[in-house]
């Protein structure tokens, strides 16, 4: 009688026996087959055996066909398709095309399209106004959220390089603009007035330093490639960067300022590393200023604790017991070493009560040390690395990123170039600039014949407000029915991460407080919601019959 042993199962079988089945069955064929037909040779037999596909032997085809067997060959397989792309058992519509052309077919088209997604991947920015047209949702892969159906957009605080709008209906408010509609659009956006006609001038413009006409200043991390051959007259002049980046300092500390008095809802500081998003209070669920800074390194972390600058991981949670929290002075540094060398003594406890803790050699602190410090550099550069800074910490990391040195990069393209301040609203040595707009009509196929379709296309840094004034501005002039692929900057995605709320903010008072601010009425309620994107950001959005569909 047969014993049970665990892990045990009767219907395996070892390699030598599944060898010695197959041999056999392979004689049980042979033997079966009509005495005319010529045995297979033995090596075809073991190759049949080992489970390789091979073409029908030259004596069994001869004989079918002498038999009168009318029907199509055997098809013979691709030498150049892999040895997992085998041909299906299953049977073929009738109307399709033979095997054999499938077969032939099959690695290539495969080929061509997994070269096509990693060229969609790789140059997200290269897709045109036809191929858009063609498949409104080709910017949205299978794996992302499913979409959802509202009145209004949520809140999205990543910045969008690229958006990309189809529509049924001209858009006309694109051409060109009279002199005096733009004039009155410019001066309405610079005294933060009443919104008038035209409102597409308010949603185009955005204001930046430092501002060189020839060099593109954003997006600045990977922008080496963009940058290099440009005239940088600064790279090798240490007088002329200690101008640039004294300017810079007056500029970020006047942009600081309008923050703190609710008069700049937020501003953007783009570095070559990780860009950092500031915040005013009352935005984004948050009752004090808030700045997110990503992606960062451990470098960056370690310089910031010296500083003593708190600061926290929200995606990042330390063995279940909450999330994340560093201080940068030297009592708080003693505290952290005094709570883990506790977790030690108390994660080796167990030891002592079985009373094996002589006979276990346990890790030494340096080991543990190094094993916390490896898991700390395997989330640099990812989205799980973004750093949250809040309240008075902002202005200590505002003194910080003014004397760090490490904020401009020492050699490369960007060497001496201060970090890019994208904001909303005016400020101390900014210059105003306008986001690129192109419609093009193109003619697409339908049943009846072609039709018109027409395209608006944006360009430039564009930040949460200008988002929202367009789709706004579409809303009414499209006639409530359009569709647009949304292109981020990946690094600023995290940015929708919902954070931690200490009370809930009253709506009537969050929009009494930033009146003054410079965004829409309508602009503002949805920013000083709470954001519910997460990691991800908009990627497409359709409007029908003023009804919102988007994916992230």
């Amino acid at each position: 009688m047969a014993l049970s042993v665990p892990g045990y199962s009767p219907s395996f079988r070892k390699p030598p026996e599944t060898l010695r089945l197959r041999r056999k069955r392979a004689r049980s064929r042979g033997a079966a087959a009509s005495p005319g037909e010529q045995p297979e040779p033995a090596p075809r037999r073991a190759a049949l055996a080992a489970g390789l596909l091979l073409r029908p032997f030259p004596a069994a085809a001869a004989a079918a066909v002498g038999r009168g067997g009318g029907g199509p060959a055997a098809a013979r397989r691709n030498p150049f398709a892999r040895l997992d792309n085998r041909p299906s058992a299953t049977a073929e519509p009738p109307d399709g095309p033979p095997r054999g052309q499938q077969e032939a077919q099959g690695p290539f088209l495969d080929s061509n399209q997994e070269n096509d997604l990693l060229w969609e991947e790789k140059f997200p920015e290269r897709t045109t106004v036809t191929e858009l047209l063609q498949t409104p949702q080709g910017s949205v892969s299978e794996s992302d959220i499913p979409s959802s159906e509202s009145t209004e957009l949520p809140a999205d605080w990543s910045i969008k390089t690229r958006l990309l709008f189809t529509s049924s209906q001209p858009f006309t408010w694109a051409d060109h603009l009279k002199a005096q509609e733009e004039a009155h659009g410019v001066i309405q956006h610079c005294r933060a007035t009443e919104v008038t006609l035209p409102q597409s001038i308010q949603s185009l413009i955005y204001w930046l330093q430092p501002a060189f006409p020839w060099l593109p200043l954003f997006p600045r991390i990977g922008a080496d490639r963009k940058m290099s051959g440009k005239i940088s007259p600064w790279s090798n002049d240490e007088t002329l960067q200690h101008i640039l980046m004294s300017d810079w300092s007056v500029s970020f500390t006047s942009l600081y300022n309008l923050l703190k008095t609710k008069l700049c809802p937020y501003f953007y500081v783009c570095t070559y590393q990780f860009t950092i998003l500031f915040r005013a209070a009352g935005l984004a669920g948050n009752d004090v200023i808030t700045a997110l800074i990503s992606p960062t390194t451990r470098g960056i972390r370690e310089a910031m604790k010296n500083e003593g600058i708190e600061f926290s991981l929200p995606l990042i949670k330390e063995n279940g017991h909450g999330k994340k929290k560093a201080s940068g002075t030297s009592q708080g540094q003693g505290e952290e070493q005094v709570i883990s060398d506790e977790d030690e003594d108390e994660s080796f406890s167990w030891l002592e009560e079985m009373g094996v803790q002589d006979k276990i050699k346990k890790p030494d602190i340096l080991s543990i040390k190094l094993r916390k410090e490896k898991h700390e550099v395997q989330m640099d550069h990812r989205p799980e690395s973004v750093v949250l800074v809040k309240g008075m910490n902002t202005l200590t990391l505002l003194n910080f990123l003014i004397n760090s040195k490490s904020l401009i990069a020492s050699s490369g393209p960007q060497a001496g170039l201060p970090p890019t301040l994208l904001s909303p609203v005016a400020f101390r040595g900014a210059t105003m600039q306008m986001l690129k707009a192109r419609s093009v009509n193109v003619k697409t196929q339908a049943v009846s014949g072609y039709k018109d379709q027409f395209s608006l296309e944006i360009t430039g840094p564009v930040m949460p407000h200008s988002l929202h004034s367009v789709t706004m501005l579409l809303r009414s002039s499209q006639k409530g029915s359009f569709s647009a692929g949304l292109y981020t900057h990946e690094p600023t995605a995290v940015f929708n991460t919902c954070l931690p709320v200490n009370k809930v903010l009253d709506k009537e008072t969050v929009h009494e407080e930033l009146a003054n601010c410079g965004l829409h009425p309508k602009t503002l309620d949805q920013l000083s919601q709470t954001p519910i994107l997460g990691k991800s950001s908009l990627r497409h959005v359709e409007m029908s019959d003023y009804v919102y569909n988007w994916r992230s």
